[in-house]
């Protein structure tokens, strides 16, 4: 085992590091200072929760639930890239807004190119500027082990100590794809461990990753006086959707329910991306049936309660070596997924079910049993863990807002606006209980009234008593989308007027 992979070594190595590289005072202060565990899930939507009152088994996170302040409309603000946890994770990581990752990445894409222009300047931000190295800074040891799918740092140059990393998603094979074609097609099964992803090792991944956090806290019990934020980053319940047999049973096929607004095919499936070109996409055959959407879900249900199971043991552990109440623990996922929602399957749209996360956050300072319905950013996580690690949040590199008045009690008040966008080809805006989405390749708008509609089924955008409503939105979205440097629309007109030109001349 190499020092990268073994907790041991390296938190030991770290403490060495950390101690020669504080300062005096923020060292001094540490005791004083709280922990901080970021859980982020990959996939989940926010309505996979049993305390939302769905059909799913989370009876750890409905304790954590309890024990602190649960978000109802917390959201990712989309992605450059088809991989749009690749683009969330960028945000965390980095405190910046989509575009401005995704201009980011756009510059590593050309400097790490055969023929680039060799008078580039390097586009990799400075390893200071990331989330972790800013933790670091305020006296906390920095530990990473899971899922990371962030091209901008790597992480052994942000982080004191580096468990297991893994890729974007475990790897998948043929037979999971265009499936189940009925109830006799038994060719992919969850628990099949020959099939490797999540089984790859010989051990499911969220149980080693269960495995190793539970190692780096016993490693920080015995450092009382030396606080430290842990990021775990489950692969689960990304697919593959593997999971024991014991968990899918808990799950009859049969009792799964299809979503209201389940659709055959998604009237604008190929302008928006989400037709049979898209991966995601592929997991159910097309056109959808209920029956492949009763699997698809009774699987990926029994993935979040296994998540769920691993979840409580290192919460446990915590409670055991009594650091639980000295601990701000943050529970999110990348962003949701459709699963079946609209006869959509992937996360590449800009629906709730995909722009929504659950987002729980529990710690010392924060009343029990509250649910706030405040519209925030995932990525607002990053400057409020900053606030409570004792750092001043640095405006504008942080282009995010912290949240702690509201987690606190001392504000309800969430976000005016609430943006999401997808490539060049689908952008939404919500502002109250309603919301707009724009395709632009359509090109059409739909209005829906969240209030009424949580589904999003029926589109008001036809009707003339909302004309003034949808004009409304539409100077919202305007607004929003210079504010965030979204200049991805027109860029893509631009391009397909040079290629018109070309062809016609």
């Amino acid at each position: 085992m190499n020092q990268k992979s073994c907790p041991t070594i390296s938190f030991l190595a770290a403490v060495v590091a950390l101690t020669l590289l504080v300062p005096a005072a923020t060292v001094c202060n540490a005791a004083e200072k709280p922990n901080i565990i970021f859980i982020l899930a990959d996939d989940q939507c926010w309505e996979t929760l049993g305390c939302e009152g769905g059909e799913v088994q989370t009876p750890n996170l409905d304790a954590l639930a309890k024990s602190g302040v649960r978000f109802t409309r917390a959201y990712n603000m989309g992605s450059y890239s088809g991989a749009v946890c690749l683009a969330s994770r960028a945000m965390f990581n980095t405190g910046r807004t989509v575009w401005h990752c995704g201009s980011v990445n756009q510059q590593i894409g050309k400097w790490n190119s055969r023929n680039r222009d060799k008078s580039m300047p390097n586009p990799y931000p400075d390893t200071s500027t990331s989330w972790s190295k800013r933790m670091k800074s305020a006296g906390y040891t920095t530990y990473f082990a899971g899922k990371w799918h962030v091209p901008f740092f790597k992480t052994n140059e942000v982080f004191d100590v580096v468990g297991t990393e893994r890729p974007g998603m475990p790897k998948d094979t043929q037979e999971g794809y265009l499936r189940p074609k009925d109830k006799n097609d038994k060719t992919w099964l969850p628990w099949d461990t020959s099939k490797g992803g999540f089984w790859e090792g010989g051990q499911h991944w969220s149980e080693v990753l269960r495995d190793e956090a539970i190692g780096f806290i016993d490693q920080a019990a015995e450092k009382k006086d030396e606080p430290f934020f842990m990021y775990l980053a489950f692969n689960a319940p990304h697919d593959p959707r593997q999971a024991p047999k014991s968990y899918v049973d808990r799950y009859p096929v049969d009792s799964i329910k299809v979503p209201e607004n389940f659709l055959p095919k998604y009237p604008y499936q190929d302008e928006i991306k989400c037709g049979k070109a898209l991966r995601d996409a592929r997991l159910a055959p097309f056109p959808r049936t209920e029956y492949a959407i009763q699997v698809n879900r009774q699987e990926y249900y029994a993935l979040i309660t296994h998540l769920d199971d691993q979840l409580g043991i290192i919460l446990n552990e915590l409670k055991k070596r009594g650091m639980y109440e000295n601990t701000y623990i943050f529970y999110t996922a990348d962003h949701g997924l459709a699963v079946g929602h609209h006869g959509l399957m992937g996360k590449q749209n800009v629906y709730e079910h995909s722009l929504g996360a659950p987002l729980i956050v529990k710690g010392p300072s924060i009343e029990a049993g509250r649910t706030v319905d405040a519209n925030v950013y995932i990525q607002d996580i990053v400057p409020t863990t900053m606030e409570l690690a004792g750092l001043e949040v640095p405006k504008p590199e942080i282009e995010f807002e912290s949240f702690l008045p509201i987690v606190e009690g001392e504000s309800d008040k969430g976000r005016d606006l609430i943006y999401g966008g997808y490539l060049h080809v689908s952008r939404s805006i919500r502002k109250g209980d309603w919301k707009l989405i724009y395709y632009p390749d359509v090109p059409v708008y739909r209005l829906f009234n969240l209030k009424n509609d949580q589904n999003e089924m029926n589109d008001l955008a036809d009707d003339p008593q909302y004309a003034g409503k949808i004009k409304e939105l539409k100077q919202a979205l305007t607004a929003e989308m210079e504010r965030l440097d979204d200049t991805e629309i027109e860029k893509m007109r631009l391009k397909r007027d040079k290629a018109s030109k070309k062809k016609a001349g």
